[in-house]
């Protein structure tokens, strides 16, 4: 009998701050991963990190937990990138974007030295341009370079319909497209509850009372939402972390499941050369495939103007030669 070599479950954890130390808490929690790395220029945040997670080691699944180099790369089945700059006292948010880009721009330069094949998750914002940063200098497919993108946004879409509709959030089917923030688009008309368009079911369920006026309200708190959990405690990192579970046990588990990750687009849905949210197929590979439906009109012209806004904001970056 032949034995072949299996690829290890590794994640390498690109940061170690707020929503990269979330993650690795709900990876290990998941037992996803065989092999759980943590990478930062801050060795000591590292270390802090590694130690009190290990410390949870007995409560949970098998699991090797510890502060990663770069080298680590080489082998990672999943790298996930949440590090990032953030913003000085009077920098603009350009100078804070190219800061980003550069920063993007080494990372992304020790992973392709290592020769790695991994699947390279994008958290960092803003996260449609720096997954098109990663992408264009990486010279890696486009299928293996994604952003966690809108799987967020649509998760909180789904629990504000599911307290609308008094209906369990896990049989509500609601996606958000488009840019990771203010120009995001709610596709109403692929939304659904019991296998029902989510129009249908509202005007029959009896607990959907001033359901167009909701509408607009429900979307406003989606796109507020970090804002105001921002506002309240500095930062959003609970449940980032638990959907890059989704993400990557999608990756690690093959799953192929579909998820409104950022991904780069050639022509769906009418846009090119940005990348973007839009329902995918996630499997070992990335993204296997783009799911790309049928959007009304006025759903179809807002996302073609999210498209535009990313596009501003690439061409504004100082981005080095593209990797051939």
């Amino acid at each position: 009998m032949t034995v072949t070599n299996k690829r290890p479950r590794k994640v390498v954890v690109t940061g170690a701050g707020d929503v990269g130390a979330s993650f690795a808490y709900a990876l290990m929690q998941a037992g996803l991963a065989e092999d759980i790395a943590i990478v930062d220029v801050n060795a000591d945040l590292v270390q802090g990190q590694v130690l009190d997670l290990a410390h949870g080691l007995p409560f949970v699944s098998p699991v090797h937990i510890h502060a990663g180099t770069p080298d680590d790369y080489a082998d990672a089945a999943v790298i996930v990138v949440t590090a990032g700059a953030k913003q000085r006292p009077n920098e603009s948010r350009l100078d804070l974007l190219n800061r980003n880009a550069s920063i993007m721009a080494q990372l992304v330069a020790e992973i392709v030295a290592r020769k790695s094949e991994a699947v390279i998750v994008v958290v960092s914002n803003p996260v449609d341009v720096l997954t098109y940063v990663a992408l264009r200098l990486s010279g890696m497919p486009k299928t293996r370079i994604i952003g966690s993108g809108t799987v967020l946004d649509s998760a909180r879409f789904r629990y504000l319909l599911s307290r609308h509709c008094d209906v369990d959030v896990r049989n509500v089917h609601a996606y958000i497209l488009g840019e990771h923030g203010d120009s995001e688009v709610a596709a109403w008309s692929m939304a659904h509850v019991a296998g029902m368009p989510i129009s249908d079911y509202c005007t029959i369920c009896g607990q959907c009372a001033g359901w167009q006026e909701a509408k607009a309200d429900i979307v406003k708190q989606v796109r507020e939402s970090a804002y105001h959990i921002i506002g309240y405690k500095g930062a959003t990192y609970y449940a980032i972390g638990l959907a890059l579970i989704r993400i990557v046990g999608a990756v690690l588990r093959n799953e192929r499941g579909v998820l409104t990750v950022s991904t780069l687009l050639e022509g769906e849905f009418g846009i090119r050369d940005v990348c973007l949210s839009v329902p995918c197929i996630v499997s070992a590979d990335g993204v296997s495939r783009i799911a790309e439906g049928h959007l009304t009109p006025e759903e179809s012209t807002a996302l073609s103007a999210s498209a535009r806004i990313l596009r501003k904001t690439i061409d504004s970056l100082e981005l080095p030669p593209r990797k051939p």
